[in-house]
């Protein structure tokens, strides 16, 4: 039989051990982001995997906010985020600091994700889309690769909070070898 791990088992850093932690150089860029829920998981999630910085852009909700709050169950208190007005805004910025643009689009020339390792960059920002409209397509113009999950289903896209755990999950190993 496997024994499920209780909470005080699994030996999670405090907030505070959590803010000295280095983190991986991945930047989540959440462009235009309504849902207040969708924002709240990828909260968790950045914390999940370690990552540098959250950039909430544009409409996207920011904390504090209940319903942020109540998803991402004290991930609001151990991730670094920014608000940009604009997402082009935390584009120039990103540049301006070396990092590589990464767009999770559906494009003509994007690279699937299961490529993803070919991408030869130290630095990544991963931009992820409004619900409806996805990514803007000036931020898809600035973007210095797009990239998308191979689907096989009748559906042509996966809810924002679960494209961005796959994808940091996959850009977070490839950056921690």
């Amino acid at each position: 039989m496997n024994r499920k791990l209780k909470l005080d088992e699994l030996n999670r850093p405090t907030v505070e051990e959590y803010k000295q932690l280095i983190k991986i150089p991945l930047i989540v860029v959440l462009d235009n982001i309504r849902s207040l829920s969708n924002v709240g998981s990828i909260f968790r999630t950045v914390d999940c995997f370690g990552i540098q910085e959250l950039y909430l852009c544009g409409i996207t909700p920011r904390p504090p906010h209940r319903e942020i709050t109540k998803t991402a169950i004290g991930a609001t208190k151990s991730v670094d985020w920014s608000h940009f007005n604009t997402t082009m805004e935390a584009i120039h910025s990103l540049k301006k600091e070396g990092f590589t643009i990464v767009s999770v689009e559906q494009t003509e020339d994007s690279v699937n994700l299961s490529e993803a390792d070919q991408l030869s960059c130290k630095k990544i920002a991963l931009v992820f889309g409004n619900e409806v409209d996805g990514v803007d397509q000036e931020v898809v113009n600035a973007s210095d690769h797009c990239l998308e999950i191979e689907q096989f289903g009748t559906k042509h896209s996966l809810n924002v909070s679960v494209c961005t755990g796959i994808v940091v999950n996959v850009f977070s190993s490839y950056l921690r070898n």
